[in-house]
């Protein structure tokens, strides 16, 4: 996981909905946005759910309840080698968050180097605990549904296992609204444990994700979605293929910006020659004439007479010869 901020990683969760062509359709359209990870959700049915768990929203006209739709978005462990190899083909980490001990326990066997819990698995403590017994380097986890001392635990529990920390700033909530977003809490949770501080967005709109960047997020992760009447949970909280290629270009363009060191070059100086201005004449001045201040205008480019910021060193001295109206004033033709 070669940090460099922002890093980007791109959800596509469930935005599949239980196709595997759609799921490797989702990397290819994404292979010129210039992300940086791909991160899909494992469901392991039987192990995460029962007949019993409500729906998060009302949106499946296909399933009867929500056991039944965690099923229907089970890959195997042969399809989920090859969606892993298709993301390494185009250079994008392949980074998967599981919602069970065996899908957990498959994410390790897949050979994913990072791990990404979820805002209601970062206070799982026995997956937590398992995770950092296993293979992982980095752990990337959400806030959205833990309180201070889980995320306590969780940092500590983390780094005395010798694993990288990522924390991202996350409002568990579909779509997000603005007031909801807490950006505010980047640097809060920098200040507090010292370790690199993301955000994870469900807002459908770039805007938040580039707010965050500012404030300090050096990780963005976000839904993507070929269009967001998609049937899913997540359509509406997520971004578009163009809307992503929109937001990495911008995001790319701050870096630029937030990076680069200014200095006054060539182009500058040129530039500053063209917009500033010189002194010279409102009207006619005979040799002897006193200058005055109705008596001058700035006129472009500087350097052609004196300087329009020293007209004060000048009232009140005399013309040397006759001048004209639109003549530029230097130092040889006053005393």
């Amino acid at each position: 996981m070669n940090i460099k901020p922002p890093y980007l990683i791109a959800e596509i969760g469930q935005a599949h909905d239980g196709s595997l062509g759609i799921a490797h359709s989702y990397i290819e359209a994404l292979k010129d946005s210039g992300v940086d990870a791909i991160k899909f959700q494992i469901h392991v049915a039987d192990a995460e759910s029962s007949i019993y768990e409500p729906f998060r929203i009302n949106f499946s006209y296909e399933d009867k309840n929500r056991y039944d739709y965690w099923k229907r978005m089970e890959f195997n462990f042969e399809q989920w080698i090859g969606l892993k190899n298709h993301c390494n083909d185009f250079g994008f980490d392949f980074i998967l968050s599981p919602f069970s001990v065996e899908a957990l326990e498959i994410t390790n066997q897949l050979g994913c180097k990072t791990l990404k819990l979820g805002s209601g698995e970062t206070s799982n403590k026995l997956l937590l605990d398992l995770a950092c017994q296993m293979d992982f380097e980095n752990i990337i986890f959400s806030n959205g549904l833990c309180n201070e001392e889980e995320l306590d635990y969780t940092v500590h529990k983390i780094i005395s296992s010798n694993k990288n920390p990522f924390l991202l700033q996350c409002t568990t909530q579909y779509p997000s609204q603005p007031e909801n977003w807490k950006l505010n809490q980047i640097k809060v949770l920098h200040d507090r444990y010292e370790i690199p501080i993301g955000y994870s967005d469900h807002s459908g709109h770039f805007s938040s994700s580039i707010a965050a960047f500012v404030l300090g997020a050096e990780i963005l992760e976000f839904h993507v979605v070929f269009d967001k009447r998609m049937f899913g949970p997540d359509a509406t909280s997520s971004l578009t293929i163009e809307e992503t290629k929109l937001l990495v270009y911008s995001l790319r363009q701050l870096n630029q910006s937030l990076t680069t060191k200014t200095s006054f070059d060539e182009q500058n100086h040129f530039n500053r020659k063209i917009f500033t201005k010189s002194l010279s004449l409102r009207s006619n001045l005979n040799k002897g004439s006193k200058i005055e201040l109705q008596s001058l205008e700035t006129k472009k480019p500087s350097g052609k007479g004196i300087s329009v910021n020293e007209y004060d060193k000048i009232l009140g001295k005399t013309t040397t010869r006759n001048l004209h109206k639109g003549d530029f004033l230097n130092y040889k033709d006053i005393e």
